[in-house]
């Protein structure tokens, strides 16, 4: 018996979220259900976070228990095999027997996808949210500076246990634009529950000018009762890198 870490890449347009739930199809389901037809026998995966309901993940991060015979690059050639098409194993490795994806992770990276067009794109609409009149990148980029370093966020999302700490770190937050599309790009050492759709929705009316910088400001050093309403559509984000102490994630022969 040996434990596997498995990058996992989805589409989560058809998935209620990563978490198992009795009556519903999500993405912890369907690679526990490919693998118990290899033999797997534990009673759930490890996993690195919880996407929600019509998230994507190109960097998500399992573990779990297996009695393999072979080489890694087998199992994952082998879970590829069995997975439905929106869902699929992009590495494999052995590492050891203590690793947890969640607990050992230093920080997440997530993505989040916008198109400025006035009419809409069906081949963008599945990956990115399409805002309309333009934005500022300027004052977006200015809005994102704001949020980097130990803050309360507690007016972006809601912790995962009641009474919770809704302080969080941002190591790194930052928009591009590539081609005809904005991206915005955050690091931190946990996530507040809808909270990097919450910054998106807030920056997004900065953006627009239907907002002051001075509003986000406010809502990080004197933070609501609880938090604000406005939210991104889920299919503009995607979880994409988990990052890992190097002397956590040990690959082993």
């Amino acid at each position: 018996m040996a434990r596997y870490q498995v990058i996992l890449a989805y589409d989560g347009t058809q998935y209620r979220g990563f978490q198992r739930q009795l009556k519903a199809r999500t993405v912890q389901g369907v690679v526990e259900t490919t693998l118990r037809e290899l033999g797997w026998s534990g009673q759930a995966i490890l996993a690195a976070g919880r996407t929600d309901t019509g998230v994507h993940a190109s960097g998500q991060v399992i573990a779990f228990d297996l009695d393999w015979k072979h080489p890694p690059e087998e199992l994952g050639a082998a879970l590829n095999a069995q997975l439905p098409g929106d869902v699929a194993a992009r590495s494999v490795m052995q590492v050891e027997a203590n690793f947890h994806p969640r607990y050992d992770a230093l920080a997440r990276t997530y993505r989040y996808r916008i198109y400025c067009w006035e009419n809409r794109d069906p081949l963008l609409d599945r990956y990115a949210w399409r805002v309309w009149p333009l934005l500022d990148i300027d004052l977006l980029q200015r809005a994102a500076s704001l949020l980097i370093g130990r803050q309360d966020f507690a007016a972006f999302g809601t912790p995962p246990r009641p009474a919770g700490s809704t302080h969080r770190t941002v190591l790194q937050a930052q928009w591009s634009r590539d081609d005809h599309e904005l991206i915005f790009e955050i690091t931190a050492d946990a996530f507040l529950y809808r909270m990097v759709r919450r910054l998106v929705s807030f920056q997004v009316e900065i953006g627009q000018g239907r907002r002051e910088l001075e509003a986000l400001r406010q809502a990080l050093e004197l933070p609501p009762d609880s938090a604000l309403q406005g939210l991104a559509p889920a299919h503009g984000l995607t979880l994409v890198k988990v990052i890992y102490p190097s002397d956590r994630v040990r690959i082993l022969n």
